[in-house]
């Protein structure tokens, strides 16, 4: 069976509140760190994806060559 409408409610309003104190409780970067932080994930993916289609080359170049 399930439960009573009134104590889904109240489940519902507990979790709210439980989030509304815990977004409290977050440490929000300033402007600069969100910047800085913004282009350290950029340039960490470009590097990535350069590495990426250097070993895509290299791959391709040995199965031409094999094949």
């Amino acid at each position: 069976m399930t439960a009573p409408t009134g104590t889904k409610k109240a489940k519902v309003a507990t979790y709210f509140r439980g989030v509304k104190s815990e977004i409290k409780k977050v440490i929000w970067p300033s402007k600069k760190e969100l910047i800085n932080y913004t282009g350290v994930v950029i340039m960490v993916s470009a590097i990535v994806a350069i590495i990426v289609w250097v070993l895509d080359l290299i791959i391709h170049g040995g199965l031409q060559f094999i094949i």
